[in-house]
């Protein structure tokens, strides 16, 4: 009911439009409520289109941080979702190219049907590399390399957050080593980006721990605790190197 007016509300349909088996063995599931869709894994809500605002700004908050006049930027992206984050930074005007890395090979798979139009099929355009990894098995591969590809940003839209990772493994991202593996593939001025769904303030002083420039962004959601997005850059290591 319309709290406002009194006048019965009709609930929107839902449709479960896919369940599968998910790379971590739970429930994958892809549903359609009216004109959104929804993601979830073992019954809990990863994801949806309806809005997207904080996951756009991670990425529109990183470019916006680098260095005046640097263009051509490579961004790496960790985490596919319904595609908000890609779409974003392909729209910016400093983008030259984006890396994404998603785990599950169904939600890629998703965006070639009507999960894509979200996003505007982010996937077909030439300027994207969508690789089916884990990310963190990814990232140990891409810095162990002699010459690691640089990056001039970084966004990690994996998780809920540092303290709710989705997958377990992932807690490696937020730790000290992470910072460090991460850092490797950072161009110099490069940003470092975090999205989390509320703030953590251990997490915050880790990441003051290793770089001189950190920002905390908070962006307003529509219900609960605004969203958190963490930019860090100037790694401190590089600066005692």
């Amino acid at each position: 009911m319309n709290q406002r007016t009194g006048h019965l509300v009709p609930e929107e349909e839902t449709v479960t439009l896919a369940r599968v088996t998910g790379e971590t063995g739970g429930d994958l599931v892809l549903r359609r409520v009216g004109a959104h869709y929804e993601i979830y894994s073992n019954g809990v809500f990863l994801m949806d289109t309806r809005d997207g605002t904080s996951e756009r700004e991670m990425v529109r908050a990183s470019l916006n941080a680098l260095p005046q006049g640097r263009s051509h930027a490579r961004v790496l992206i960790g985490g596919l979702g319904v595609g908000f984050s890609t779409r974003e930074a392909l729209d910016h005007s400093r983008v030259a190219r984006v890396d994404v890395v998603e785990l599950e090979p169904q939600v890629i798979a998703w965006h070639e049907e009507e999960l894509g139009e979200a996003a505007d099929f982010v996937h077909h355009d030439p300027r994207c590399r969508v690789y089916n990894e884990d990310i963190v098995a990814w990232l140990a591969k891409a810095a162990a390399k002699s010459e690691p590809a640089r990056y001039d940003v970084i966004c990690l839209d994996t998780d809920n957050g540092p303290d709710w990772t989705v997958v377990e493994n992932n807690n490696r991202l937020y730790e000290a080593a992470g910072l460090e593996r991460l850092t490797r593939l950072l161009a110099p001025e490069g940003v470092l980006s975090f999205w989390s769904a509320n703030a953590v303030e251990s997490f915050e002083k880790l990441l003051r721990e290793h770089f001189e420039v950190v920002e905390v962004v908070e962006v307003t959601v529509a219900r609960g605790v605004p969203d958190t997005v963490y930019l860090a850059s100037k790694p401190l290591a590089e600066r005692s190197a």
